[in-house]
């Protein structure tokens, strides 16, 4: 039976290619759960994510290509950084063919790598509060608006394909006003570092199984 744990840290897989990116929302977000999410160096294990596409409300994209959502139309597999409620920065993953508007948050990460720079970043905050939340991940990783369009394929910031097989959850969105029925949240089933918990996931009691696996 293949581990539940990551890898240990220096021992990256590969990283993600553009065809891993050009695919819908509804397939992208899910298995980017488990993945590894870095900024030069640092970052950790992706687990927890939110899906956002063109016809939804709750999503940037939905009033078109404006100023704001331009990226999300931009092609698959760069960053969409934004300003939420002017407080701190929120960063996406864009996915889909160009011009379709769609992208992926990325909520929570289990802080895995440069642990000492994120405690710098975060004020010495317990190891637990590090990343979970869309807008500790970005300050931990020292993530801004100078990467907004930036590539995922080359340069600092980067998405490595999962380490080992994960067991997933699901949930309503949280923190919009609109569409708050759907089920576009996924996460690491059992993780303590998860933003909130999700509906049925008695957080961290359990381990992930391979048996419930997606690969990728």
């Amino acid at each position: 039976m293949p581990s539940s744990e990551p890898a240990a840290p220096g021992a990256l897989p590969p990283r993600l290619g553009r065809e891993f990116f050009d695919r819908p929302a509804a397939e992208v977000a899910p298995d980017l759960v488990g993945c590894i999410l870095l900024h030069e160096g640092v970052g950790g294990r992706i687990v927890e994510v939110e899906r956002y596409e063109q016809g939804d409300a709750a999503s940037h994209s939905f009033r078109g290509p404006t100023p704001r959502a331009a990226v999300m139309f931009g092609p698959p597999g760069h960053a969409y950084v934004y300003r939420s409620y002017g407080m701190h920065w929120c960063m996406n993953v864009v996915c889909d063919g160009e011009g379709t508007g769609s992208a992926v948050l990325v909520r929570a990460l289990e802080p895995l790598y440069g642990l000492e720079r994120m405690r710098a970043r975060r004020g010495g905050v317990p190891n637990r509060e590090l990343c979970a939340g869309p807008g500790r991940l970005t300050q931990a990783l020292a993530i801004d608006d100078t990467l907004n369009g930036a590539p995922l394929l080359a340069g600092p910031l980067a998405v490595h394909a999962r380490p080992v097989p994960v067991e997933l959850v699901s949930g309503p969105r949280v923190g919009i006003s609109r569409e708050v029925e759907r089920p576009w949240r996924f996460g690491l089933a059992g993780s303590p570092f998860v933003s909130r918990p999700f509906p049925g996931d008695r957080t961290g009691s359990r381990r992930p199984s391979a048996a419930r696996a997606r690969g990728r």
